[in-house]
């Protein structure tokens, strides 16, 4: 059993199942029914909210633990949700399959964060928008949630390297927030908020 398996293997849901606050803010960017690709999506609270609008969602994770809670939150919503157990470090999506990739406090090794990041930008569709929310390094001193090494946390001139020459960037920000997310991100937290978009082609 993975670590994230044991993550969510607890009763409830460790994150919450309402959508992520920056998610719903800037959902609104998204067009009105879109394929939406949400990697990293654990228990499934944004990729059901995402099918709850009328879009069309594929949800992956690590944790097949995650995924059948996942299931089971679309089934109590009356929503259709795709999902799929992949592991980021190598899976590589189908190109040009989406209109929008959702990563929402997905922290990634930095020997395969940038690839990675790089083989869900290569997911999206001319326009297609990429929407993030990762904890900042500051957040090390808050108890809101988050890996505790720093070098797992995201700085905007991370993310704004990671994505050089294949995003245009759309929206940057970093600061603190109060966070309401299930048990485990709970509290006053310092983070980082970015948005992309592809080419139009």
């Amino acid at each position: 059993m993975n670590f994230w398996d044991q993550n969510f293997s607890v009763p409830g849901y460790k994150y919450g199942t309402s959508a992520n606050a920056f998610l719903v803010a800037q959902a609104y960017r998204l067009p009105a029914v879109a394929d939406v690709l949400v990697p990293g999506d654990g228990e499934g609270r944004n990729g059901v909210w995402l099918a709850q609008q009328g879009h069309r969602v594929t949800s992956v994770d690590v944790s097949a633990v995650g995924l059948q809670k996942a299931q089971a939150l679309a089934a109590q919503r009356g929503v259709t949700l795709r999902t799929e157990l992949v592991d980021l470090a190598d899976w590589v999506p189908i190109p040009c399959s989406v209109d929008a990739v959702v990563l929402t406090f997905v922290h990634l090794p930095p020997a395969i964060r940038r690839a990675a990041h790089r083989r869900l930008v290569a997911a999206l569709r001319p326009g297609g928008l990429l929407l993030l929310e990762a904890f900042h390094p500051a957040q090390l001193k808050h108890s809101s949630g988050g890996p505790k090494a720093p070098e797992m946390l995201y700085t905007l001139q991370t993310l704004q390297e990671d994505f050089a020459g294949v995003l245009t960037e759309i929206l940057a920000w970093e600061g603190e927030v109060t966070l309401d997310e299930g048990p485990g991100h709970h509290g006053l937290a310092h983070v980082t908020r970015w948005i992309g978009q592809a080419a139009q082609g």
